[in-house]
Order: structure tokens, then C-alpha cells, then sequence
């Protein structure tokens, strides 16, 4: 519903009544801004309590640090491969880490101080220090600068994130034991990184420190990397990252880390020890829901202390939701913003169409990346969902000749009988582009007759693709 749009007037007292709504917001992350935007673009008046910098750790210490050292890395593996296209160099390529991390961080600034723009220019009102509910319409701001503020609220948000779990036996240091948060204080390259946790968050820097020069070891409690992503992917990275120099520790659990004279030490649950120079924990996230006032204004928690949400964002409590990562629904910035967004919408009566995950699509940013959308082959293999699938080696496209790339492949479900598409994975450089057009067919509810008739251009890795609807064609 549009304000203004209602020829019985509606949209107009529906303007009226948003203008004078008291929304606050806990937590600054995408979760968070985003539903401040929604809410203030309205008439709304919103007032947005930030502790740890606007943007949250999507933009300070997660998503933009890490994918910009990802793309030095993503250089590194270009220079070295472009040995097989002919290019000659002379000396070895290395790089300064030093450099490169102050570059992340300012980097990370300055997409903060652009979400702090963007607030501003919209009205909404920042106060730096952290909330906590008192109620339902109740939430009291300890603010940084001293005191306290006590805000009344029509509804409330909380959008307040995670933080890196850690391990008794092995609590990071700065120094040589770290989180992923601390990376970025390293002023020189880790001779010897072994990364605990085979997870996106695992595989993405134990990928990115092997090709900035870093011998690393990838300790993983599964039996394979990336256990929670498409089988045939992960059996592609984990070749790809052993044929690189990387070791990889399949079904070894890590029970300790600590540090010894010239580097660390971590001990298996088996009774090996592995020795480095630092080791990385990779092993989950804790939700930032301590101190948050939940519990005591009868909002539920999963066992995990998760905050339980439905697909609008309402929590337990009327008035109250919550968005992002401290509700653990699909921990990606993408995920977060769009629960803000509709919390915002239904808090201020707007219709809203509920989070639906299955057209959510993912990406992780390894060399080579891999995405995804819609089903999983798991759904497929177990009978849960009955589709037909072709599965195409990127070394068959022309474009991939051309540029080397070997390693990846175009795989398309679709319903069968309708051809529907219902979903896809793609390895290969720059996946996170590629699935975008298997995306919008899943979305749409296109028919893999429809994705293969429209143009692509030839060559390009967007043609497996396209290939790959046509030949589903007789299969779907």
C-alpha cells in the first residue's frame, strides 16, 4: 500500500498515524539501518542506539574487511595462474599484510560513515551506547557519553548481532590465537596459519591466507569442508585447496589452543598436535543477547539463546521484533537487512510479504566461489523434493578456456513436468554474479525453456548457464 493511494483516504491517516510512531532500534548492523530507513522514509520518528559503530560487524569487522582481503587474495591466485596464459614476471609477488589490513579498516570506516550519512540525511536520530527493553514499549539507552536515556516506543526492534565463539581451552589473545575480528591488527604474514572450523567463515580465510603466502593447515571436526554446503562444491574447493599447499585435517576435532615460545600449539581430541606460527578459531557465533532486557520482558529464546522469530520478525512479545544474526535465521547481511525491512513494514501496518528463505541466494567467497539458491541436492537426494538436474564442468565453456579456469561447474534443478526452475549451484570465479540470473528464475518462477531462450553473450561463463537450461529441457 502506497501513502495517498487509497481513494477512500486511508493511505493519508495511515500517513498521519506513521508520522507520529516511535520506532527504536537496537543495534546498528544491516539489520538495524535498514529498518531505521524503512521506518524514517515514512514519517516515522526513529531513534537508532548504536554500540559498537553503525554498519554493525557486517561492515566493521565481517562482511567488508573480509571480502576486500579476499579480493587481494583473488589477485595473488590471478598473478600465479597467469603463468598457463603466457605472462612472464621476474622475482617472487608477495604482499605487505600491513598495508593491506590498514586499507581494509579504512575501508570499513568509511562504509560506516556513509550509513551514518544516510541516517542523518533521513532523519533518524543516533545515540552511541547500548539498550536494553523494559517492556514492550519501554527501552533504556546506557549512553556512551554517560547517563541514561528512556525512550518510549510503539514498537522496538532488536538487531543486536553476534560475536565470535570461543573455546575455554583456547581463548584468543590478539597476538597469536584470534578470532576473525582480530585478523586485521596482524602487521605481518602468518608463516604458518592453521584455521579450527571448516565453516564459509573458515574456508574463506584459510583460502584467502594460502594465496596471500601463509602456509595453511584447515582443521575440520567433519568430514569434509564447508559440511553444510552442496556436496559436489565443497569436493571441488577441498581438492582445489589441497593442490594449492593447503593441508586439510578432515574429522579432527580441536580441543585446545595455546601458545608455545615461538608460535602455537593445538591439540587434536585424537591425541595429534599441530604447531604454527597463529591459529585462527572459525567455530560459530554467539548471539548478542545478554543484557538485552529479552528474557525479562517475556521475549523467548531458542536453547541456544537465539532470539525466535516468525517471517515477519515478531518475536514472543507484541511490538517487539528483532532482525539479523541475533535471531540465527540464515546469518547473512542480505537476510538481515530484509527482516529489518519487514519489521518495520508490519510494525507500521504496511502490508509485507513474510521472509521466504527458499529464493534467498548465498555465496562464499573462496577461490572459487561458490553459490547457491533455491533447493539443495540434499532435498533432492532424500525424495523431499522431486526435480531433475544437469550438472555442467565449467572447463567445457569457452570463456573458461580462454581465462584457465578449470576448476567449477553450472548445476540447475527444475520440477519436473512444468520444467520450473527450482534452484541451483554455481562454482566458479566471480559465482556470486553468475547465479544472480538462476535467482531471479526462482524468484519468478521461470521455466528453464525461458532462461534458455534469452540471449547470453558468447563467450561467457553466464552461457553454462543458459546450457545447462536447454539441456534440462528434455529431462524437466
Amino acid at each position: 500500500m502506497s501513502v495517498g493511494a487509497a481513494p477512500d483516504g486511508s493511505g493519508e491517516l495511515c500517513a498521519r498515524m506513521w508520522a507520529v510512531a516511535r520506532m527504536v532500534i537496537i543495534g546498528g548492523g544491516p539489520g538495524g539501518y535498514e529498518a531505521a530507513l524503512v521506518a524514517a522514509q515514512v514519517g516515522a520518528e526513529v531513534t537508532l542506539i548504536d554500540r559498537d559503530g553503525l554498519g554493525g560487524s557486517a561492515v566493521l569487522t565481517d562482511v567488508v574487511p573480509s571480502k576486500a582481503l579476499i579480493t587481494v587474495a583473488d589477485v595473488m591466485d590471478e598473478v600465479t595462474d597467469s603463468r598457463a596464459l603466457g605472462v612472464r614476471f621476474d622475482g617472487q609477488v608477495g604482499v605487505d599484510l600491513g598495508v593491506v589490513n590498514s586499507r581494509l579498516k579504512s575501508l570499513a570506516t568509511a562504509q560506516s560513515a556513509d550509513v551514518e550519512s544516510h541516517l542523518a540525511r533521513d532523519g533518524v536520530r543516533v545515540l552511541r551506547g547500548t539498550g536494553r527493553l523494559e517492556g514492550a514499549d519501554r527501552v533504556v539507552a546506557d549512553l556512551a557519553a554517560g547517563g541514561t536515556e528512556e525512550l518510549e516506543a510503539d514498537a522496538v526492534l532488536v538487531a543486536t548481532g553476534a560475536h565470535p565463539r570461543e573455546l575455554e581451552s583456547a581463548r584468543p589473545d590478539g597476538e597469536r590465537i584470534l578470532s576473525w575480528t582480530q585478523l586485521y591488527d596482524l602487521a605481518e604474514l602468518p608463516p604458518e596459519l592453521i584455521v579450527v572450523g571448516s565453516g564459509v567463515t573458515g574456508a574463506e580465510f584459510a583460502g584467502a591466507y594460502q594465496a596471500l603466502g601463509s602456509q595453511v593447515t584447515l582443521v575440520s571436526s567433519r568430514d569434509r569442508v564447508l559440511p553444510g554446503e552442496d556436496a559436489d562444491a565443497a569436493a571441488v574447493l577441498e581438492e582445489v585447496f589441497e593442490r594449492r599447499g593447503m593441508t586439510v585435517l578432515s574429522r579432527s576435532r580441536a580441543i585446545s589452543a595455546s601458545r608455545t615460545p615461538d608460535g602455537v600449539s593445538v591439540e587434536l581430541e585424537d591425541g595429534r598436535t599441530v604447531t604454527g606460527s597463529h591459529v585462527l578459531l572459525a567455530v560459530g557465533s554467539v548471539p548478542n543477547t545478554d543484557g538485552v532486557g529479552l528474557e525479562e520482558s517475556g521475549v523467548a529464546l531458542d536453547d541456544r539463546g537465539f532470539v525466535e522469530v516468525d517471517r515477519v520478525s515478531r518475536t514472543s512479545v507484541r511490538g517487539v521484533y528483532a532482525a539479523g544474526d541475533c535471531t540465527g535465521v540464515l546469518m547473512l547481511a542480505s537476510v538481515a537487512a530484509m527482516q529489518g525491512r519487514i519489521a518495520m513494514k508490519h510494525a507500521l501496518g504496511e502490508a509485507v510479504n513474510p521472509l521466504d528463505l527458499s529464493v534467498v541466494s548465498s555465496n562464499v567467497f573462496t577461490d572459487p566461489e561458490i553459490a547457491t539458491v533455491g533447493v539443495t541436492q540434499r532435498q533432492i537426494d532424500s525424495g523431499e523434493v522431486a526435480a531433475a538436474q544437469v550438472k555442467l564442468p565449467l572447463a567445457t565453456n569457452a570463456r573458461a578456456k580462454m581465462q584457465e579456469f578449470h576448476d567449477g561447474f553450472v548445476k540447475l534443478y527444475c520440477r519436473v513436468g512444468t520444467g520450473i526452475v527450482l534452484g541451483g549451484v554455481v562454482v566458479a570465479p566471480r559465482a556470486s554474479e553468475l547465479i544472480y540470473p538462476v535467482s531471479l528464475a526462482v524468484r519468478l518462477g521461470l521455466n528453464v525453456d525461458q532462461v534458455a531462450d534469452a540471449f547470453t553473450v558468447y563467450p561467457s561463463l553466464s552461457g553454462s548457464v543458459s546450457e545447462a537450461a536447454r539441456q534440462l529441457h528434455m529431462r524437466g
